[in-house]
């Protein structure tokens, strides 16, 4: 039984790198909830308090990082509301196009946003550039601090 759950913990961590780029996916929830199920497979024993601790905190600034990271790059280009509500609307509607669609279609929401709020193109383009950048360094952030918690989980595995 005890193999069953490990096979278990370790599709949930892989399935939370997944979904780290992919939005459909809850990624550091899944890898919180593999590596939660690892630690109490025996008794919290090999990973401990400690560890548990630290990847839950690595867990919570990935969500805080996801959701901040997009509308820091929108602000910074002084977006308009309807331009972050554009990247929002973006982001949703590109789970259902593929990942080039979650790639690429936060920026053409802020973009769009934008261009209806102020009519200027340049500036539209601007905006959803800079919507798009804040939001690939938010995910390349969620990515690494996914990789960190997986470290300190092995770490405190084999310690």
């Amino acid at each position: 039984m005890d193999a069953l759950l490990w096979v278990l913990s370790g599709l949930l961590i892989v399935a939370g790198v997944a979904g780290t780029v992919l939005p459909a996916l809850p990624g550091t929830a899944l890898v919180l909830a593999g590596i939660l199920l690892g630690a109490w497979i025996d008794d919290f024993t090999r990973i401990g308090w400690l560890a548990v601790t630290s990847v839950s905190i690595l867990a919570v600034a990935s969500w805080v990082l996801d959701y901040i990271a997009g509308l820091i790059g929108a602000r910074r280009a002084g977006a308009s509301r309807l331009a972050v509500i554009g990247a929002a609307i973006g982001t949703v509607a590109g789970i259902f196009m593929g990942f080039v669609g979650v790639l690429f279609l936060p920026l053409v929401g802020a973009a769009v946003g934008e261009w209806l709020a102020r009519r200027d193109q340049q500036r539209a383009m601007r905006v959803g550039i800079a919507t798009w950048v804040g939001l690939m360094v938010g995910m390349v952030a969620k990515v690494a601090l996914a990789f960190v918690m997986i470290g300190v989980f092995v770490v405190a595995l084999l310690v």
